[in-house]
C-alpha cells in the first residue's frame, strides 16, 4: 500500500485540478439517487393513481438528471486525463532525471532492457493506477457511500439484508490482495527478463548471424517468453477463481433482497399500502444495482492497482537508488583551466577483491601529451574513469591545477574535458545535432570549420543531406572511421583544455588512420592530452609515457629512453602490440 500511496503523492502537485475533479465526482454521485426516487414515485404514486400530469415532469427530471450526470462525468474525465498526464509526465521526468544522476557502478549491474522496461512499461502500468484509481476508484467509493445511505433511508431492515454479503466481499478482497503482489511481481520480472534478452539480441544481431546462432537464440527467447506466459497464466487463473466468486456473493445479495423484500411487500395490510410498498421496493432494487455495480468495479480496480503496485516498486527502486555524489555540489575549477593533472598514490577497485589500481602516481603539465600503455587489464581505462569521476577513487588524490577533483563540481570538471573513445558513440539523429551536443548555439560555419579540422568535411558534404543527414542508431550509417572523425570534430567544437583519448585509430585501416591521426594532432595542439595508446605511431611523439602493469606504474619516460631501458615497454614494441 505504501507504493500505491506514493504514486498518489504526486497528485498533491496539482491541488486545483484535484479539487475540481473531486467536486465533479461528488455532484454526479449525488445525482445518482434521483432516478431511483423518480422510479419510486412513478411506480408507487403515478401508475396506481393514473396521474398523467405528474408523469411528464418526472420523466423530464429523470432525463435532466442523466444529462447533468453525464455532463459532470465528461468534465471529470477531461480533468482526470489532464491531471493524470501531468502526473505521469512528472514521474517519467523524475525517473529519467534520476537515471542520469546514478553512478556508473549502478549501470554495471543493470541490463539495458530491464531499465527500458521500467521507464516504458512499468510507468505505463503505474499510469493505470492513476487513471482507474482516480476516475473509477473515487467515484465508485462515493457511489457506494451515497447509495448505501439511500438504501438505509428507504428501508433499513432490507438494507441490512443487502449488506449480508459485504463481510465476505471485503474478506475475499483482503485475501486476494495479500497474495496478489507476489504474482504481479513475477509477471513484471518475467517481462523485464524477456525485454532484456530481446534488447541484447537486437544489439548483437550481427554476431548471432555470424555464428549462426539463430535457432539457439530463438530457443532462449522462447524459454524467456514461456516464463512470462506461465507467470501470466498463474495470475489469470487466480483472478478467474476470485472474480466469479465475488460476483456470486453479490448475486446472493440480490436474491436475498428480492426474497425478503417481496415477502415484506406481500404483507402490506391494504391495497394502498401494497402500492406504496411496491414503489419503494422497485426503487430499492434500482438503487441496489447502483450499490453493487461500483463494488464490482472496485474488485476489477484491485487487480489493476496490484499490477501498478508491482510496477511502482520497480520504478521507485530506481528513484530511491543512491545518486552519484556531488553532481551539482562542490567548487568550480579555477578558470581558465590550465590543464595540470596529477595522480598521487591513487587506489581503486571495481568492487571485487582484486585492486585495479594499487597506488598510481603520475602527472601531466599543461599542454603535454601523456601516453598510457600496458597490457589489457593494466588499469589504463580506469585512470580515465577516475579523472572524469565516472568512478570515485578509493584512496589517494587526483588534482587539476592543484584542485582536488573530489571536491570539485562534476559539471565543472567534465566541462573542462573532451573524451574520444575507441568506439565513438553517435546519437540516432543528424550530423548537425550530434555536433550541437558540444555547443548548442554553434553556427553552421563553425560546424564546417571543425569538420574540416577533423578531416570529415569531404564525406559529410557527400552525404545526401550533408549536415542534416541522419547517422542512424549508434551511427550505423557511417563507417568506423567516419564516426571517429565526427566524434573528433565534436570535441574540437567543445574546445576543452584537457583531452582524453582511448586510441581512436585502433579499429580502422591505414588510410583512415592517417586521416584520424592528422585530426588528432590538430586537436591535441595546446591541450593537455592523456592518451590510451595501442599503436606505436600514437606513442612515439608523447612528452611522457607511463607503462602500467597490474595496477602499478612500472616504467616512465619518453619513447627513446624506454626502448633503451629494454623493459616492458621495449618488449611491447618488439611484440608489435603497438606496431
Amino acid at each position: 500500500m505504501r507504493t500505491v500511496l506514493r504514486v498518489f503523492s504526486y497528485l498533491r502537485r496539482y491541488p486545483i485540478l484535484a479539487g475540481t475533479q473531486l467536486s465533479c465526482a461528488i455532484l454526479m454521485t449525488l445525482l445518482v439517487v434521483v432516478f431511483p426516487e423518480v422510479t419510486k414515485k412513478i411506480t408507487g404514486e403515478v401508475i396506481p393513481g393514473r396521474d398523467f400530469e405528474k408523469l411528464i415532469p418526472l420523466t423530464l427530471i429523470a432525463v435532466g438528471t442523466f444529462f447533468l450526470t453525464n455532463l459532470f462525468n465528461a468534465l471529470r474525465i477531461i480533468l482526470n486525463n489532464t491531471f493524470e498526464q501531468k502526473v505521469i509526465f512528472d514521474i517519467r521526468s523524475d525517473l529519467y532525471r534520476k537515471i542520469q544522476r546514478l553512478p556508473m557502478r549502478w549501470f554495471d549491474n543493470k541490463r539495458t532492457g530491464d531499465v527500458m522496461t521500467r521507464v516504458t512499461e512499468d510507468v505505463t502500468a503505474m499510469e493505470r493506477v492513476l487513471i482507474d484509481g482516480i476516475e473509477q476508484g473515487v467515484v465508485a467509493l462515493l457511489q457506494v457511500l451515497v447509495v448505501g445511505s439511500y438504501l438505509f433511508y428507504q428501508d433499513a431492515k432490507l438494507a441490512a439484508i443487502a449488506m449480508i454479503p459485504m463481510p465476505f466481499l471485503i474478506g475475499g478482497a483482503w485475501l486476494y490482495t495479500r497474495t496478489a503482489p507476489q504474482r504481479h511481481r513475477k509477471v513484471r520480472a518475467a517481462t523485464s527478463s524477456m525485454n532484456s534478452l530481446l534488447h541484447d539480441n537486437i544489439d548483437g544481431i550481427q554476431q548471432i548471424k555470424t555464428f549462426t546462432r539463430e535457432e539457439a537464440e530463438l530457443q532462449s527467447f522462447n524459454e524467456s517468453s514461456n516464463a512470462l506466459r506461465l507467470a501470466t497464466l498463474h495470475l489469470m487463473r487466480t483472478w478467474a477463481a476470485y472474480n466469479p466468486s465475488m460476483e456470486f456473493l453479490r448475486n446472493v445479495g440480490y436474491a436475498l433482497v428480492i426474497g425478503f423484500g417481496a415477502y415484506g411487500v406481500m404483507q402490506a395490510p391494504s391495497q394502498e399500502q401494497l402500492e406504496i410498498q411496491t414503489g419503494i421496493f422497485v426503487a430499492f432494487l434500482v438503487a441496489l444495482n447502483l450499490f453493487y455495480e461500483p463494488i464490482s468495479r472496485l474488485n476489477g480496480l484491485n487487480q489493476i492497482i496490484q499490477a501498478g503496485r508491482a510496477a511502482g516498486e520497480r520504478v521507485f527502486e530506481i528513484i530511491d537508488a543512491e545518486e552519484e555524489p556531488d553532481v551539482d555540489e562542490g567548487v568550480v575549477l579555477p578558470t581558465p583551466v590550465k590543464g595540470s593533472v596529477k595522480f598521487d598514490t591513487v587506489k581503486f577497485s571495481y568492487g571485487d577483491d582484486i585492486a585495479t589500481l594499487k597506488g598510481v602516481s603520475m602527472k601531466a603539465d599543461p599542454g603535454e601529451m601523456i601516453a598510457l600503455v600496458g597490457s589489457t587489464g593494466a588499469g589504463k581505462s580506469t585512470i580515465i574513469n577516475l579523472l572524469t569521476r565516472f568512478y570515485e577513487a578509493d584512496g589517494g588524490t587526483i588534482s587539476i591545477d592543484g584542485q582536488d577533483i573530489s571536491e570539485a563540481k562534476k559539471s565543472s570538471l567534465r566541462d573542462a574535458m573532451g573524451y574520444v573513445t575507441q568506439e565513438s558513440f553517435l546519437f540516432n539523429c543528424s550530423v548537425r545535432e550530434n555536433l550541437s551536443i558540444a555547443k548548442e548555439d554553434a553556427t553552421e560555419e563553425e560546424m564546417w570549420e571543425v569538420l574540416r579540422a577533423a578531416n570529415a568535411e569531404g564525406f559529410v558534404k557527400a552525404l545526401p543531406e550533408q549536415l542534416d543527414t541522419s547517422v542512424g542508431e549508434r551511427g550505423v550509417k557511417l563507417s568506423v572511421g567516419e564516426k571517429q572523425r565526427i566524434a573528433i570534430a565534436r570535441v574540437i567544437l567543445k574546445n576543452p583544455p584537457i583531452l582524453l583519448l582511448d586510441e581512436a585509430t585502433a579499429s580502422v585501416d591505414t588510410e583512415t588512420e592517417k586521416l584520424i591521426q592528422e585530426a588528432l594532432e590538430k586537436l591535441m595542439t595546446n591541450r593537455t592530452s592523456l592518451v590510451i595508446a595501442h599503436r606505436l605511431s600514437t606513442v612515439r611523439n608523447a612528452d611522457r609515457i607511463y607503462v602500467l602493469d597490474h595496477g602499478l606504474v612500472v616504467e616512465e619516460g619518453t619513447h627513446d629512453t624506454l626502448v633503451e631501458k629494454d623493459g616492458i615497454y621495449a618488449m611491447l614494441c618488439r611484440q608489435s602490440l603497438m606496431a
